[in-house]
């Protein structure tokens, strides 16, 4: 696609991505820390923190939504290859543009009840019922924005998947 608004989009959504898969390794390494100070603190210190299990929560689930745009990019999602062995490239590339035109209509939804559920959080004020009590919008936020980029990438893909197929070579499915 020779069009320049299209090309800084693509490039837009993909170094946003990019992104973000090195913010959810960030966010990994920062859990791993904190259940090691909580061990720590637990069993040497004979001191319990009751906010360490709910950040590990919240931390996993912004590193699992913000991480699942830049995994599809790569299509290092789990799937089935006995597919792409009986069928031919061109069928499977109509198989995987229509996988991921299904994929992105249902992203797309649980994007929007996502924000749906974030905005409710955020206006009636929800947080959790353990005495830390932090704010629910906050890994609604994450479920919402990650998923809201995996639908962009999903856009990205499925456009250049039709309009520049040769860019795509090093999928077997997109072979002619």
């Amino acid at each position: 696609m020779n069009n320049l608004a299209w090309r800084q989009f693509s490039r837009a959504v993909k170094g946003v991505n990019a992104l973000m898969a090195y913010v959810s390794a960030a966010l990994i390494l920062a859990c791993a820390l904190v259940l090691v100070y909580e061990v720590v603190t637990r069993y040497v210190i004979h001191v319990s923190n009751d906010w360490v299990i709910e950040l590990s929560i919240f931390m996993l689930i912004a590193a699992t939504f913000l991480a699942a745009a830049h995994t599809q990019r790569e299509r290092a999602h789990v799937g089935i290859e006995v597919l792409d062995e009986v069928m031919s490239a061109k069928w499977n590339r109509w198989r995987y543009l229509f996988g991921d035109l299904l994929s992105m209509l249902f992203c797309a939804l649980i994007a929007y009840l996502s924000w749906v559920y974030w905005h409710e959080a955020w206006e009636e004020g929800y947080e959790t019922s353990s005495t830390w009590a932090p704010k629910l919008w906050i890994p609604y936020f994450f479920m919402a924005s990650g998923m809201s980029l995996l639908v962009l990438q999903y856009i990205v893909q499925m456009v250049e998947d039709v309009f520049e197929p040769q860019k795509h070579q090093q999928h077997e499915f997109l072979g002619e």
